[in-house]
């Protein structure tokens, strides 16, 4: 037989003292892997977005005259800057070389997509947003070559 735990007047106090540590457990981990996570994660959507537009270009061309049908700019030329600033800025997010230039250009290439081509999917461009926001404001962080590029040239 299990013997019934007896309550005690301290017994709400510790299990209050325990969830308070629990809930701060979470601030222990460093910011910078919130950094480093949040990069690679935006940088990861970015660059197989690139890689299809590239593995069928053509298609790609199609897609940029017909279904995205920017107003203000022909297709073939919307279609390669897309693509560009979205491979140059994921290789820079990764990194962490130039991030916040990299969260830029992304930022600007999720405005366009949310103004002009889908914008009924708001709430994934809000969380790439997000995102490449923490990115432009807060940094790369440590686990980064901007953080090395400042070590060495301060």
């Amino acid at each position: 037989m299990t013997a019934i735990p007896q309550y005690t007047p301290s017994t709400p106090a510790a299990l209050v003292g325990l969830y308070r540590r629990l809930i701060k457990l979470p601030e222990r981990i460093p910011f910078s892997l919130v950094q480093l996570a949040a990069r690679i994660a935006v940088a990861h959507v970015f660059w197989q977005s690139a890689q299809t537009k590239l593995a069928s270009w053509p298609v790609t061309l199609q897609l940029f005259a017909i279904e995205y049908n920017l107003p203000f700019m022909h297709p073939s030329i919307a279609a390669s800057l897309a693509t560009t600033a979205e491979i140059t800025g994921s290789v820079l997010l990764f990194l962490g070389l130039f991030s916040r230039l990299g969260a830029l250009m992304l930022l600007g290439v999720v405005s366009v997509i949310q103004i002009f081509v889908y914008p009924e999917n708001w709430a994934e461009h809000l969380q790439w947003a997000s995102l490449l926001l923490l990115v432009l404001i807060r940094g790369a962080g440590v686990f980064s070559l901007d953080r090395l590029a400042d070590r060495v040239f301060r």
